[in-house]
């Protein structure tokens, strides 16, 4: 395409997809199997998919690890808030529900950066951004009360999830740096090793050893490979072309994506609020795109 935000946008957009399958795959996994295990097991995964593509790729041959000595503290931080954030969303997932987890932390996600980048930056994103990401965070609340899950309100599973937004946000704006400085194999790779050093003696110390049923092992390599590895590959390219704002807030077409899949996979029968936030967020996500595509001036 010749228009690299709408190139950028599309990405994001498709890694919100992925991640929206997230919820699906978690109901193959046994119940017994601890959620700390699951996040970490999934970076592992994932890392190991960056180290394929980074050694098999083009990408060896033209970039040097040099660019490390740099950006190392960049990628620290990148690692904590990655693996913070699988932690907690996980751990929050399983105790409010997949439905009201994921709204909570995805939903979060968009105000948390922009937060974020007023406080680092000095410098908030501008009114039609709050806007459309407005529009898309309420219609992601009428989705989920018109959905009527039932979940039971869990204070600490919700603040688990707040936690998994606002590491999710600082994951975004922390990547932009690494980035911009390599290419996105070897700066997602970096990362994700990183987060997955961190995350696996965390859920060793916390769950103690890991069982699972051998459905639970797929759902982990799914996880692995497509809902993050593929996803966040997409993602980093993503965050070359488009503001980490911006990529935060197209990031609420998973829970859309979740939506549709618990109607067409599970058979479930919202009612015609959530078919109204449904549109809301459609609305929303739209008006980001524009705005970028548009924006002579980056938000971030």
């Amino acid at each position: 395409m010749k228009n690299p935000s709408l190139t950028g946008a599309l990405m994001a957009l498709s890694a919100a997809v992925l991640w929206g399958t997230t919820g699906t795959a978690q109901t193959f996994a046994a119940a017994q199997s601890s959620p700390y295990w699951i996040g970490a097991l999934r970076l592992l995964v994932a890392s190991a998919f960056f180290a394929g593509v980074v050694c098999f790729g083009r990408t060896r041959q033209t970039h040097r690890a040099a660019w490390l000595r740099r950006a190392w503290p960049w990628v620290a931080l990148g690692g904590i808030t990655m693996a913070a954030y699988n932690l907690c969303f996980f751990a929050g997932v399983k105790a409010t529900g997949v439905a009201t987890g994921t709204a909570v932390a995805i939903g979060s996600g968009p105000i948390w950066i922009g937060l974020l980048q007023g406080l680092v930056t000095r410098q908030l994103p501008r009114l039609l951004w709050w806007l459309g990401t407005l529009l898309a965070v309420t219609g992601i609340t009428l989705m989920l009360s018109g959905a009527g899950t039932g979940a039971s309100f869990d204070a600490t599973g919700f603040l688990l999830c707040l936690a998994a937004g606002l590491a999710y946000a600082g994951f975004t704006l922390v990547s932009k740096h690494p980035v911009g400085v390599t290419s996105p194999e070897i700066a997602t790779f970096s990362v994700f090793i990183t987060a997955a050093l961190i995350a696996v003696p965390v859920a060793a110390l916390t769950a103690g050893t890991f069982t699972a049923t051998s459905a639970t092992w797929l759902m982990v390599g799914y996880l692995g490979l497509m809902a993050t590895g593929v996803a966040f590959l997409l993602f980093s390219h993503a965050l070359r072309h488009v503001a980490a704002a911006t990529c935060v807030t197209l990031s609420l077409a998973e829970p859309v994506t979740a939506f549709v899949l618990a109607i067409v996979v599970v058979g479930e029968h919202p009612g015609s609020i959530a078919f109204g936030g449904l549109a809301l967020v459609m609305a929303g996500l739209l008006l980001v795109v524009w705005f970028e595509t548009r924006s002579l001036k980056p938000l971030a």
